[in-house]
């Protein structure tokens, strides 16, 4: 579960941040489509086959793996559904690889609508053949039927439209995440707030306080600290995020010598703080 919509969001790029994706750069923007506010994301990294797509949208399942020595952040298998449903209802994911065209959806509508018991995701993937032709596949018929009645795409030419965007970030591959019903309060509001600042997304609240950080409440902001050594640049809603290094930016360091009865020689340890509390900090 997530105390709110930021650490959501991190699970999201996370993804796109984790060696084996590989992604240079990641963009996080507020899009409407058929008069749905959306929250997309998409990233310019190898991008989803079609067994990756279905391990990612099963519950409790990563095949994620140590890549040149770099541990992954998403262990657990649940990063994309727990943050991508704490936004939205609904999320459709469109990724590109080398070799296929894939879209996947995870849809708590769905589930409503057709009075399902279970969670069950649908999937439908293109198999491409010399780069241009494609094939769909027989088995993914139902697949498709069902992703074109319950999302905001009613024809397979809008999904290629939405396919084709990747293609945008000036890379071959990626991956594009759309989610809408996005998550209102108790009380109605919008839970993320698009309004107060044009390159921003932020977290509302009408009484600010003065000593709470930047972070609490902006996602620019928080962004900004979210890796100890990023690598990768994110870019929120059309502007690039300067990013901080946490190392150099504390007010104070302290360090401490521990020495071990045992050991004859010893050594330093650096003691670091953020006020993030984000398991790859």
């Amino acid at each position: 579960s997530h105390t709110g919509p930021f650490s959501a969001i991190a699970e999201l790029i996370d993804n796109a941040y984790d060696t084996d994706v590989n992604a240079k750069q990641i963009w996080i923007d507020k899009t409407k489509i058929k008069g749905m506010e959306c929250l997309t994301f998409m990233d310019n990294g190898n991008g989803l086959n079609y067994k990756s797509m279905h391990r990612m949208l099963s519950f409790g399942y990563s095949d994620k793996k140590v890549v040149k020595g770099k541990q992954p952040i998403g262990i657990y298998g649940n990063g994309f559904k727990s943050g991508s449903m704490h936004l939205g209802q609904d999320a459709i994911v469109l990724s590109k690889s080398e070799n296929d065209l894939c879209v996947g959806m995870l849809s708590q509508t769905y589930l409503e609508r057709t009075g399902a018991s279970e969670i069950n995701h649908v999937k439908w993937v293109y198999t491409v053949f010399l780069v241009i032709a494609l094939v769909l596949m027989e088995e993914h018929q139902a697949s498709l039927r069902d992703i074109l009645e319950h999302s905001p795409f009613n024809t397979e030419e809008e999904l290629l439209t939405e396919l084709r965007a990747i293609e945008s970030s000036g890379s071959s591959t990626g991956t594009r995440i759309i989610i809408w019903n996005l998550r209102r309060t108790s009380s109605g509001k919008p839970a993320i707030d698009f309004i107060t600042d044009r390159y921003d997304i932020r977290i509302p609240c009408d009484d600010l306080d003065s000593s709470d950080p930047d972070s609490k409440y902006s996602l620019r902001a928080y962004c900004s600290v979210l890796y100890m050594k990023p690598r990768m640049q994110i870019n929120i809603r059309g502007q690039k995020v300067k990013t901080q290094l946490i190392s150099k930016s504390l007010a104070h360091i302290a360090r401490d010598f521990h020495k071990p009865s045992y050991v004859v020689s010893f050594m330093s340890i650096n003691v670091e703080g953020s006020s993030c509390r984000r398991r790859n900090l």
